[in-house]
């Protein structure tokens, strides 16, 4: 073969050679397993991280920025009195069955989720709604008994996505949306597999084939898959004590995000000793957040002095209401009767944040003679049997991450078992308040009423620990929702 004829075929051979493709899969590590995959019929987040936008959609969504953007409502008008919604549909969109969506999917979505015998864990934002109507496939007209001022917010949560009757019984453990990817598989203690659906309406902008999400609770054992690359992504680190380390490494990008998650102690107010304010308020005195903070999350972490996010500007710092002061929580045991000492118990999830701050609050509460007994129990299955259902539980600790959730504390018989009547007054009205200055007051004297009846200590608000691979692009660095929303994903080449 003469030279002439050598380089051509060596050209030739190069030309042939395909470019390098960019991965299409990505592994998300959880700390936590959902206890099932629909996220209208019970509480816990982690349900929500899963499917949240990637199996099921609402009318409307929250984007990465905490801003309502259409989903399967493409547009709507209110009305000028506040009280009619005409929400215009997406057409052409099926859910993972085949099956059409429609207007009678809405209709029956919302009427499932405001019926009294629903387990929906945000009921109280279809409450406002007197009647649904459908005028034709395409319309929903929604019209309120009373207006709304964070309706539409509300309608981007994961307890409000659509679900069709045909399959609604059971999206628990065959989850049916009309998301861009479909559910594969659920193996019990492992992971969740979802696959890319290929009739997805919007499938242009979906850029991964499929989705893993990995259960690990161990903050060390998440980290050693982070390294090992058999997680690609980790949004919510367990372990804040290396996350210097990964933001070292030129292999991951690691990123302190924030979240609407409020970390409390909360107090069964209904019984002994914590039905007397003095003991609420002496226990808070007894506590430094700061130290917490820095001692449970390596000073990653705002302290909070109520339960309000600092993320959203109605947002006032109440930390100085009760602040540590160990003399102060002393006396206040001795005036209620505890001068003594105190003995109680708190029962702590097996998160990372929730067992290092039970620790550490033990250790504190005890500089004012209080015995605090940590008593592990296994999450989501037993703590919501026995502390959310049962309320058979002392003190406990947990972050609550639905955003704007402060009406938690004015409901019955939520497991705080709190009850005063001018906080729910005023939280009632901010709700249907609609002029946003008029309805921020309400949230700012809500919020006082909270910091000075202490019905569960305010700790700090949880941040969120972001470490993923460098070449993944698109995972939210904030949580302005409960959310691992993989809709926007990529790696790069």
């Amino acid at each position: 073969m003469t030279k002439r004829f050598l380089t051509a075929a060596l050209l030739l051979s190069v030309s042939v050679i395909p470019a390098y493709a960019a991965k299409t899969s990505l592994v998300v590590g959880m700390p936590i397993e959902p206890p099932g995959l629909d996220p209208t019929i019970a509480a816990p987040v982690a349900i929500r991280e899963v499917t949240w936008v990637n199996l099921y959609e609402g009318l409307v969504r929250i984007d990465r920025n905490g801003k309502v953007q259409p989903l399967l409502a493409k547009s709507w008008e209110v009305s000028p009195d506040g009280l009619t919604y005409t929400f215009r549909l997406q057409e052409g969109v099926k859910f993972h069955d085949g099956s059409a969506f429609d207007s009678a999917d809405v209709k029956f979505a919302f009427d499932r989720a405001r019926d009294p015998k629903s387990t929906n864990a945000q009921k109280q934002i279809f409450a406002p709604i007197d009647t649904i109507e459908t005028p034709d496939p395409a319309t929903v007209v929604i019209k309120l008994k009373e207006t709304s001022g964070n309706f539409l917010t509300y309608l981007g949560w994961g307890d409000a996505v659509i679900v069709a009757p045909e399959s609604a019984a059971t999206n628990a453990a065959n989850p049916v949306g009309t998301g861009p990817f479909k559910f594969k598989s659920w193996t019990r203690g492992d992971r969740v597999e979802l696959v890319r659906n290929a009739d997805y309406w919007q499938k242009d902008k979906i850029k991964l084939d499929s989705v893993t999400f990995r259960f690990i609770s161990d903050a060390q054992a998440q980290v050693a898959a982070l390294k090992a690359g058999d997680v690609d992504a980790f949004p919510n680190l367990g372990a804040p004590e290396l996350f210097a380390e990964f933001k070292k490494d030129s292999r991951f990008k690691a990123v302190a995000g924030n979240t609407e998650g409020e970390i409390v102690a909360g107090m069964n107010n209904a019984k002994k000793p914590f039905d007397d304010v003095r003991v609420r308020r002496a226990l808070m005195h007894a506590i430094d957040r700061k130290a917490l903070v820095e001692g449970a999350y390596s000073g990653f972490g705002q302290p909070i002095g109520s339960f309000f996010s600092p993320n959203h500007p109605a947002f006032v710092d109440m930390t100085g209401v009760i602040p540590y002061d160990v003399e102060k929580a002393k006396a206040l045991l001795k005036e209620a009767g505890y001068g003594n000492g105190l003995s109680i118990t708190i029962k702590s999830p097996q998160m990372a944040y929730a067992s290092r701050s039970a620790e550490l609050l033990s250790a504190m509460m005890a500089e004012a003679g209080v015995e605090l007994k940590i008593i592990p129990t296994e999450f989501p299955a037993k703590w919501i049997e026995e502390v959310f259902k049962a309320k058979d539980y002392d003190m406990t600790i947990v972050a609550h991450t639905e955003p704007l959730d402060i009406d938690i504390f004015a409901r019955d018989n939520y497991y705080f078992n709190y009850k005063n009547d001018k906080f729910k007054a005023v939280v009632a009205e901010a709700a249907k308040t609609t002029d946003e200055k008029a309805r921020f007051a309400k949230y700012a004297e809500a919020q006082k009423i909270l910091a000075e009846d202490v019905p569960a200590l305010f700790l700090f608000q949880l941040p969120k620990l972001g470490v993923w691979n460098a070449k993944v692009q698109g995972l939210w660095e904030n949580s302005p929702i409960p959310s691992n929303d993989v809709t926007e994903v990529s790696w790069s080449e």
